[in-house]
C-alpha cells in the first residue's frame, strides 16, 4: 500500500494550524479549518470541553480563548492514515501549557493523545471531528506570573 505524502503532509499542515489559530485566537482561521458539522471532545482531569458544530466550538473558544490566558498546544509523532480520496484519521501527542490570570495564574499543563477525523470539501483537509484523552495532567498556581509578552493580552477581547 502506497503512502499518500500528499495528504499526509496537507493533514499535519492543518493541525499545526488548528494549534496555532487555538494559541493566538484567530477566530477566522480557527473556523475555516473546521467542518459545519465538526465535533470537539477534550477531556482532562479538571474539564471537559465537549461541542458539537462549528458554531458551538467556535463560541466556546470564543468564551474560554481571551487576554486574560496563557496558552501552547504543540502537536508531535502524527500517525495519519489516509483512507480514500476524502476521509482520513489522525493519531498525535499533545503537550499544553495553560496558565489563567483571570483564576489567581492557575496553570494546566499535561500531555493528551489525540485522535482526530479529517474530511476533504471542496479541495481542503478539514477537521470533522477532534478528541483527546489526558495521558497526564497537572493543575497548580503560580505566584507571580512574571510575563514579559502575552499574545492575548495585547488584544482587545474577541
Amino acid at each position: 500500500m502506497a503512502l499518500r505524502l500528499e495528504d499526509i503532509e496537507l493533514i499535519k499542515q492543518l493541525k499545526y494550524k488548528y494549534c496555532r489559530a487555538i494559541d493566538t485566537c484567530d477566530l477566522a482561521l480557527l473556523e475555516s479549518l473546521l467542518t459545519p458539522d465538526a465535533e470537539v471532545d477534550y477531556q482532562g482531569g479538571i474539564y471537559r470541553f465537549h461541542y458539537v458544530g462549528r458554531d458551538n466550538v467556535m463560541q466556546a473558544i470564543r468564551e474560554a480563548f481571551n487576554p486574560q490566558l496563557v496558552s501552547s498546544h504543540t502537536v508531535h509523532h502524527p500517525i495519519i492514515e489516509v483512507h480514500d480520496d476524502d476521509t482520513a484519521d489522525g493519531h498525535w501527542t499533545l503537550i499544553d501549557w495553560t496558565m489563567s490570570l483571570a483564576f489567581g495564574n492557575t496553570v494546566v499543563e499535561g500531555s493528551s493523545f489525540y485522535v482526530d477525523k479529517y474530511v476533504k470539501l471542496d479541495g481542503r483537509w478539514l477537521i470533522r471531528k477532534a478528541t483527546y484523552s489526558r495521558l497526564f495532567e497537572r493543575v497548580h498556581q503560580i505566584p507571580d506570573a512574571n510575563l514579559t509578552a502575552h499574545l492575548l493580552g495585547s488584544k482587545t477581547a474577541p
